[in-house]
């Protein structure tokens, strides 16, 4: 049974500090849940309303190993950031990954420099899900991988990829020297599409409005843009990976 004190325990898991104190995060609606399960993960519980459980017996039925409760709609709507929630959440424990620069040897590897807006860091995770990029450098300045938007609009990526958080960049030096050419996104950069791969690679995709950090300028092989045809004064961030990771590895 799920208390009063319960449902205030798991709705402070929507803030970043209870998150990391609790090391768990809330994953909304039954396709992202089935995602993560399908990946490995286990629940802690599964909150969903009465009418929904009982309009979906077969999805519940396949979630029967699993702790599942009923609450009322009122409270499922304190475990969620969405105006229109989806009826079924469920809560997850979470480990972060530590990165050992030695032991990574896949031959893109692709870092987030600041990027704080979530929506855009959830959807470059999954378009580098979409062209087999699975390990995922993230800086200490950018925003929480468990963010709801963030979890959210990886839209299950999330759940596939090697994902490093608060990476440093004494790190990123350390896969320099292990033999990573670091490649940076820049709207002032050269054509990507001029660019060819090396043996190990490390493509940068920094904040949109600050565009890349002094430490990864200093750091970097080659900047690399994406050749402007019209008027626009500038690509989205998401947008441009998507453009990027489509040359780098076609």
């Amino acid at each position: 049974m799920i208390t009063r004190q319960d449902i205030k325990y798991y709705s402070a898991l929507l803030h970043k500090k209870y998150r990391q104190q609790e090391k768990k995060f809330i994953v909304e609606g039954h396709k992202l849940i089935t995602e993560a399960i399908e990946s490995g993960a286990a629940p802690e519980v599964i909150l969903t309303t009465a009418a929904f459980y009982e309009e979906q017996p077969d999805y519940f039925g396949s979630l029967k190993e699993f702790r599942i409760e009923r609450i009322q709609a009122a409270e499922l709507r304190k475990l969620t950031d969405t105006k229109t929630p989806q009826e079924v959440i469920a809560v997850f424990p979470f480990n972060k990954r530590s990165l050992t620069p030695a032991k990574i040897n896949n031959p893109i590897l692709v870092y987030l420099d600041n990027i704080s807006d979530p929506g855009n860091t959830g959807t470059i995770l999954r378009n580098c899900d979409w062209f087999g990029i699975k390990d995922i450098l993230i800086s200490e300045g950018s925003v929480e991988l468990f963010n709801p938007k963030v979890v959210r609009s990886s839209m299950g990526s999330i759940f596939h990829l090697n994902i490093y958080e608060d990476v440093k960049i004494r790190q990123l030096g350390e896969l320099k020297e292990n033999g990573y050419y670091i490649i940076c996104s820049d709207i002032l950069g050269e054509n990507v599409f001029d660019f060819l791969l090396t043996e190990k690679n490390l493509v940068v995709f920094s904040n949109e409005a600050h565009g890349p950090s002094n430490d990864i300028r200093e750091l970097s092989n080659h900047f690399v843009s994406i050749p402007k045809k019209g008027e626009a004064e500038s690509l989205n961030v998401a947008s441009a990976s998507a453009v990027i990771l489509s040359h780098l590895t076609r």
